[in-house]
């Protein structure tokens, strides 16, 4: 059995990506985009990519901020060091590595996410997905579960179709809104200590 953990949202209480946008992104079109995500206009790739064009802070300016305020939920640490989870994220490896370093579980963990190229005229996501899955039907995270028997953690669109293909799932979020309206049975996520 694999463990399988989404980042934002999941590992961290709230979403580290939705946190730097907030505070160094452009409000109207991260909510006009989100909307376009929402009624299905948009995928999600489409989406992070227009929301950080409009980031134009330097890295280790927003790596700190992360550090500094992103929360991770309890029992992630513990987690990781008896688990050795994979984690994919929509997100970025410059910003969860130096979070997982903070919790000690730089080495503890398996990490699959986007990178980007932080330029002073607006962030580029340089995505590491980019084939259309035939599930879903736009680049997501069903291609990186492992063969086998696979137990998967998540909270929002990302995680829709990888979610889909887990064996046990463990949901908080829109992705447990989205396993109620499709009537998929998931086990409610509160904090890690019942995944140890």
């Amino acid at each position: 059995m694999r463990l399988v953990l989404d980042w934002d949202g999941t590992v961290t209480e709230r979403d580290t990506l939705d946190l730097v946008l907030r505070e160094f992104g452009d409000d109207e079109i991260y909510d006009r985009a989100e909307a376009e995500l929402d009624a299905g206009r948009m995928t999600l790739n489409e989406v992070i990519a227009a929301e950080f064009a409009t980031v134009t802070a330097p890295l280790d300016e927003v790596v700190a901020y992360v550090v500094e305020h992103a929360c991770v939920r309890r029992g992630f640490a513990e987690l990781a060091r008896a688990k050795h989870p994979l984690v994919v994220s929509s997100g970025f490896h410059e910003l969860i590595e130096p979070v997982l370093e903070r919790e000690g579980a730089l080495d503890e963990v398996e990490l699959r996410a986007n990178r980007v190229d932080a330029r002073p005229d607006g962030w580029r996501v340089l995505f590491r997905e980019l084939e259309t899955c035939a599930e879903c039907g736009e680049p997501c995270k069903r291609g990186d579960l492992p063969p086998g028997e696979v137990v998967y953690a998540g909270d929002g669109h990302s995680d829709y179709c990888a979610a889909l293909a887990a064996d046990r799932v463990f949901a908080t979020g829109s992705l447990a809104r989205y396993l109620d309206e499709r009537g998929v049975n998931y086990e409610p996520l509160t904090d890690f200590r019942a995944l140890v």
